[in-house]
């Protein structure tokens, strides 16, 4: 194997996991905990400072997954193969061509999320912290950061599927 693959793996792999790792700290860390009373104050404030920071790292690592994905695509298969039927009517190209319209979902949603669901649930939360259009859209925000990790999760399960069939 040629050393700029395995370093394009190698990235991918970390940015994945990097943006896995913090989708899920979210989910199972940092939202069960807001919600405990003692955590009422601060939680909005907790939300926006933490989401803002991870959305800068999150969005660097979604480039390092499309940028490498791309040159992984380019190593692993060849052009001419990718450009014929037969190779898309195979089980690897069905999971490819899922890996990545599933990667292009995450890409809309993230962008939703990031840029206008979630400052604007936050700003709301802020604003009038007990109104049912605050937990309405928190409660929007939160079901489109579960939905992309379980999607981050099932585009894990397919590079798996990818390299080792």
């Amino acid at each position: 194997m040629q050393l700029p693959y395995l370093i394009s793996v190698w990235i991918h792999i970390v940015a994945a996991a990097v943006w896995i790792g913090g989708a899920a700290f979210i989910a199972i860390a940092l939202v069960p905990a807001i919600r405990h009373p003692d955590h009422r104050q601060a939680a909005a404030s907790l939300v926006h400072d933490i989401g803002t920071r991870f959305r800068s790292v999150g969005w660097v690592c979604l480039w390092a997954m499309l940028v490498t994905g791309i040159i992984n695509i380019h190593y692993r298969y060849t052009w001419p193969a990718m450009s014929s039927g037969d190779f898309w009517s195979s089980p690897t190209g069905h999971a490819l061509a899922v890996k990545i319209v599933l990667f292009g979902v995450i890409l809309l949603a993230s962008g939703l999320h990031d840029f206008w669901l979630g400052p604007r649930a936050t700003a709301l939360w802020q604003e009038m912290p007990d109104s049912e259009a605050a937990r309405r859209l928190r409660r929007c925000a939160s079901w489109f950061g579960r939905i992309n990790l379980l999607l981050g999760l099932i585009l894990v399960a397919l590079g798996v599927y990818l390299v080792r069939g």
